[in-house]
């Protein structure tokens, strides 16, 4: 308790006498932004799949409330991968296909603020569960909408050095679409907002704000008959986006005084190119996005490479 204390009164004070830089403890929330990209707002074909996330991200700056660099070079990497598993049915809710699924991580340096950082061995991390997602598909346009929880698995507790997790709940809702802009489904764009509501973190009644998190792309899709196959090989290119606000204040209790600060938010650009592989069943993608407009948080690099594997394809509904 000594420690934790002795943690806060300092943050404390960093607070009170960083009014003339305008920066102020904040804290992550635990959606990993560019998970998503060009095909956000759809859910896929009816299958059973495994996932291979490998993620990178390196922190080149921490800007302030005015977006100026108070620190250009924070040294600060963080590595995630794991093991995910997803499911989409033929079963109908609201007239949408029914779909699950979850992720297992391991992390090293996960972030948890901008102003108390832990340099953690690699180890697992928290955990995400989205047990509903609904895809609608139509002639020119998809949509879905989900609930995920993610699960405080990882190790933490407050001011400590080796943190591989965030220590709090999170409900997130999210909803997107993609938009095609021809009839065969060559040209598209994609949205997907998703908003996270925080708990208090473990033994504290430290609280991350609400976050908002708005991710997709620009993409051109091209299809390539495959002998053998009556599925095509899909390449899929184009421009990513993400987009992160603090919606609500954080809460940091020191003594009889609670922090709050400014809100945070950035924004990101990048490409992405993804390749389907249909003799077998198995896809990989590369995304890349630069941060930039970052304030009251560090701003970097993402780097996310994805293989995934379809273990089962559903056939499809029959009609009534």
């Amino acid at each position: 308790m000594k420690k934790n204390a002795c943690i806060f009164f300092v943050l404390a004070f960093f607070a009170g006498i960083t009014s003339t830089v305008h920066v102020v403890a904040q804290l992550k929330g635990s959606h990993v932004l560019g998970d998503a990209g060009l095909q956000s707002g759809t859910q896929t074909m009816p299958s059973i799949g495994l996932a291979l996330p490998v993620y990178f991200y390196n922190a080149s700056s921490l800007r302030n409330s005015s977006g100026d660099a108070i620190n250009k070079s924070p040294d600060i990497n963080m590595f995630l991968t794991g093991l995910g598993g997803s499911i989409v049915t033929n079963k109908k809710i609201l007239n949408a296909n029914y779909g699950a699924g979850a992720l297992i991580g391991f992390a090293s340096n996960r972030i948890e603020g901008n102003a108390l950082q832990a340099k953690s061995p690699f180890a697992l991390t928290d955990m995400y569960i989205q047990p509903i997602q609904l895809g609608w598909h139509n002639k020119r346009a998809d949509f879905v909408a989900g609930y995920a929880l993610y699960l405080p698995t990882g190790k933490y507790s407050v001011g400590g050095s080796d943190n591989s997790g965030l220590g709090q709940w999170a409900n997130e809702f999210s909803g997107g679409t993609t938009l095609y802009f021809d009839p065969k489904k060559t040209f598209n764009f994609s949205a997907l907002a998703s908003y996270a509501l925080n708990s208090k973190k473990k033994d504290s009644d430290i609280k991350t704000g609400d976050v908002l998190s708005i991710e997709g792309g620009l993409a051109k899709t091209f299809y390539k008959p495959v002998q053998g196959s009556h599925l095509p090989m899909i390449i899929n290119a184009g421009l990513v986006y993400y987009m992160q606000f603090k919606m609500t204040d954080d809460k940091i209790p020191v003594g009889p005084i609670t922090i709050t600060g400014d809100k945070d938010h950035l924004y990101a650009l990048g490409a992405e190119v993804n390749i389907f592989l249909p003799k077998i069943l198995s896809s990989a993608s590369l995304r890349w996005l630069g941060e930039f407009g970052a304030k009251n948080r560090f701003q970097g690099n993402t780097v996310m490479i994805t293989l995934a594997h379809l273990l089962k394809m559903m056939p499809p509904a029959e009609k009534k």
